[in-house]
């Protein structure tokens, strides 16, 4: 088992007691992904790194990192928390929702190449209130090439054209183009914004951007199409989703009841 001693950038994803006195800190991190740490005397009281290791803090850390197994911080430096994230039950599920899936796509202590900045870059549009959900909606699409799960985007699967209306196939995995859909009776029927903004988010650099806004229509039928490929072909299903899924649904209610007043 490798291991050097080395400082990483991380962003914390979760924590739970260890035994009496310690904990396990799920951190993404710049050098090896996803990687667990485990910390002594963590639960003590007066424990010198305790800020350092809340839930939706990143920053600087200092330790051993293992290439197999648990990984071990010795300190940290210039650690922040996204305080707005903490603080909004919306931004919090969305952000919990992200680190969930990021930690679900990658295997365990192996390097991310460029995603770490995406997913770092992510987070702070949110916390700096930025559409949590549109944020999400982007790292979702981009998302499902690293769970085996790669659609064409930007033109048809069939005969390459990408001018004119285009239509996503599960079946055929990408776009079909309008005189292709008759191959297709399941296809989803999305209108073109909903197709353009698809095929802007699969290509979209978060640190080249500063906001999105798109309308509560549009981003209903954006939620719907990836919600729709995530449960079919990915098939994956966390608790972190559900809940984002029932507090949506809280919400219309409140709303329609709001309108019937």
């Amino acid at each position: 088992m490798a291991r050097e001693t080395t400082d990483f950038r991380g962003i914390v994803i979760y924590r739970r007691d260890y035994r009496e006195r310690d904990l396990l800190v799920k951190m993404l991190t710049d050098r090896i992904g996803p990687a667990m740490f485990y910390i002594r005397d963590g639960k003590k009281r007066g424990f010198r790194m305790a800020s350092d290791l809340l839930p939706f803090t990143h920053g600087t850390y200092i330790g051993s990192l293992a290439d197999d197994g648990l990984s071990f911080i010795n300190t940290a430096s210039e650690t922040h928390q996204y305080q707005q994230i903490a603080g909004d039950l919306s931004k919090n599920a969305y952000a919990s929702y992200i680190l969930s899936l990021v930690d679900h796509a990658f295997t365990d202590n192996r390097p991310l190449g460029g995603w770490f900045d995406q997913v770092a870059a992510a987070l702070e549009l949110i916390n700096h209130g930025r559409d949590e959900q549109v944020v999400t909606n982007v790292l979702e699409t981009q998302l499902l090439a690293v769970f085996g799960v790669a659609p064409t985007w930007q033109h048809c699967v069939v005969c390459g054209q990408s001018d004119g209306p285009l239509d996503f196939s599960e079946q055929y995995g990408g776009m079909l183009c309008s005189r292709h859909w008759y191959l297709d009776p399941h296809r989803f029927h999305l209108d073109r914004r909903t197709v353009y903004y698809l095929q802007q988010f699969a290509g979209l650099n978060f640190q080249r951007v500063n906001n999105i806004k798109i309308n509560p229509q549009t981003k209903r039928r954006l939620q719907l199409t990836l919600d729709t490929i995530y449960d079919d072909q990915v098939g994956l299903h966390l608790k972190s989703k559900r809940f984002i899924q029932q507090m949506n649904r809280l919400e219309q209610k409140m709303g329609n009841l709001g309108m019937n007043d």
